[in-house]
């Protein structure tokens, strides 16, 4: 094995501080988990097993994470690839459905918002897999680069994509 691959060799008091980081930064961060969980679920089962299959890739990778990204973009990443895989791999074929989602957690304002942002998401979940991710990052006022090295596109394809994808949902909301 190449220095790259062989295992990672820890002590018992570098698991401990590893967790303890591992489970503040799963909390520091669980809202963009969650938020890319939405966006693939079809019901809170799925969107439960999206979540610790989400949690689950994060720690595999978590000792090798080497800083080069942010945290955010990071977890971004992984869960983009895990959500995007595990449809894959599964047998069943997500549909557009309405999400049964509590979006009081997302919209502070009136109950408005609340029916805006379910429509929102009723939309984008129509979407394919890889325009799901590139709206949900540019919603979340992530940089064209940032999105790009997530979604591992180039920076030009992100916003040639990004203005496809909008006018795709706007006809979807005129329908």
């Amino acid at each position: 094995l190449s220095a790259e691959k062989q295992p990672i060799k820890l002590s018992w008091r570098k698991i401990e501080w590893l967790q303890k980081d591992f489970l503040l930064l799963i909390e520091s961060h669980k809202r963009v988990i969650y938020k890319v969980c939405y966006m693939y679920a079809t019901d809170d089962e799925l969107l439960n097993d999206l979540y610790q299959e989400i949690v689950m890739n994060l720690w595999r990778a978590y000792p090798s994470f080497r800083g080069e990204s942010s945290p955010a973009t990071w977890i971004y990443r992984i869960s983009l690839n895990t959500c995007i895989s595990y449809r894959r791999k599964s047998k069943h074929q997500i549909q557009a459905v309405t999400l049964p989602v509590n979006f009081e957690a997302f919209a502070e304002d009136d109950g408005n918002k609340s029916s805006q942002l379910r429509e929102l998401y009723r939309l984008i979940h129509a979407l394919n897999p890889l325009e799901r991710a590139l709206i949900l990052l540019w919603l979340e006022e992530r940089s064209y680069d940032e999105i790009a090295r997530i979604v591992g596109i180039s920076k030009n394809n992100v916003g040639v994509r990004l203005n496809r994808i909008r006018e795709k949902l706007k006809n979807m909301s005129n329908q």
